[in-house]
């Protein structure tokens, strides 16, 4: 009798290395691994296939999603001017929804009753694998090994894949858990776990220390054609050759890290480390070009909603309903947000320089205080006296009935 299929999340690392063996014995499953490329670091795509399939998928698959993922995914980031806690760009929360739309499509390939993945029980993930899934399709059966096994230790799972012919590779623990895609870097665990320590310099790879960054200010100017990065410096890219080489910009000149505590959703204060170069950069120039092309009462009311809609994604709803309403509600901000900004760069610091869009709010006229000048002066103190109205007959109020200050 033909056993039952799971599609299991592979990375190629250990953990994941060990999820196959132990779903085919433990679970009794074909295992069939699915690689996605986000744009993070990695060996050989090719060599990771054939890792799992030397320890024994009977199907390895490797998908290059980013396109697709700077396309449908960071776009709506940046339309959201996605900040978690308003602090920092959205990083592993916007990669897992592109990981599982790609799981559930190949389950649904292979007739695969069960999809896999190698996260903890103490982080974020496992919440936006399994409800990312299970909102996609509700008869998918999740399964999470590394919150079942016995494999406590770094040491008893390199012993359990030397004991299954797994390989291991290099046996020396690297002492920082990292998750990069395209968008950035996201670093923690070892000495970062002590939130007085300051991060190590060998902790940041795309980054430039500000010391040896360049003395010399470099300017870049980034187009946008309706809210989306379209060229840099008049030469038209795609949006993920935008973010490439965004990175890289930013990067030497020693912009983009960030170093925080962070409150996960299920309930840990924890000390993580960012480099997102290209990402931070590029939400600053969308601000940028908003603040110049949007009306004011939507702007504000705009950024009360980016904030919700940055829960919801860390949270693993980004196939909620709320969260798919927002972002037709960003969507509909984005239409006109046509135009350029100008950044300079310079040790460490990203600043806004010049803004121009032909759908541009400003209007001089009104704005100047020199000659030109059409602001009706004269209209102020009807304006004041009206606005202030409520006010001033609850103050009124208060003092007739001695009752000053009290609401």
């Amino acid at each position: 009798m033909a056993r039952e299929k799971v599609v299991l999340a592979y990375s190629g690392g250990l953990d994941t290395s060990c999820c196959i063996k132990w779903l085919m014995t433990e679970k009794n499953l074909d295992v069939i691994t699915l690689c996605v490329n986000v744009g993070q670091e990695t060996d050989d795509l090719e060599a990771i296939r054939k890792k799992a399939l030397a320890s024994g998928a009977i199907e390895s698959l490797v998908a290059d999603v980013r396109e697709e993922f700077a396309n449908d995914f960071l776009t709506k980031e940046l339309a959201a001017n996605g900040l978690y806690e308003n602090k920092y760009p959205l990083l592993s929360a916007l990669s897992r929804p592109v990981i599982v739309k790609h799981l559930v499509e190949v389950a649904h390939q292979y007739g695969a009753a069960y999809v896999a993945h190698g996260c903890t029980g103490k982080g974020n993930d496992q919440v936006r694998f399994e409800v990312g899934v299970q909102t996609l399709d509700p008869t998918i059966q999740v399964l999470a090994p590394v919150r079942e096994w016995d494999l406590l230790t770094r040491p008893q799972e390199i012993a359990y894949a030397q004991a299954n012919g797994i390989e291991v590779g290099a046996t020396k623990k690297n002492p920082y858990s990292i998750d990069d895609n395209l968008w950035g870097r996201a670093i923690e665990c070892g000495v970062l776990e002590d939130p007085w320590n300051e991060p190590p310099a060998d902790i940041w790879k795309t980054t430039a220390d500000v010391a040896d960054a360049p003395d010399e200010p470099e300017t870049v100017v980034v187009g946008f054609e309706a809210g989306v990065p379209c060229s840099l410096d008049g030469e038209r890219k795609s949006f993920l050759d935008v973010i490439e080489a965004l990175n890289v910009i930013a990067g030497r000149n020693g912009y983009g890290r960030l170093d925080q505590i962070e409150n996960r959703l299920v309930g840990i204060k924890s000390r993580e480390c960012y480099e997102l170069p290209g990402g931070l950069a590029l939400i600053e120039a969308h601000k940028a070009l908003e603040d110049l092309c949007l009306e004011r009462d939507l702007l504000h009311y705009k950024l009360n909603l980016e904030h919700k809609w940055s829960e919801l994604v860390y949270d693993g709803l980004w196939f909620s309903p709320l969260k798919q309403a927002l972002d037709a509600f960003f969507a509909s901000t984005q239409g006109l947000l046509t135009g350029e900004i100008r950044l300079r760069f310079w040790k460490g610091t990203c600043t806004v320089t010049g803004r121009r869009s032909a759908y541009s709010l400003y209007d001089k006229s009104i704005a100047t205080y020199d000659e030109g000048d059409t602001f009706d002066r004269n209209s102020a103190a009807g304006f004041i006296y009206q606005w202030g109205l409520p006010t001033r007959v609850w103050a009124t109020q208060r003092l007739a009935t001695g009752t000053e200050g009290r609401i």
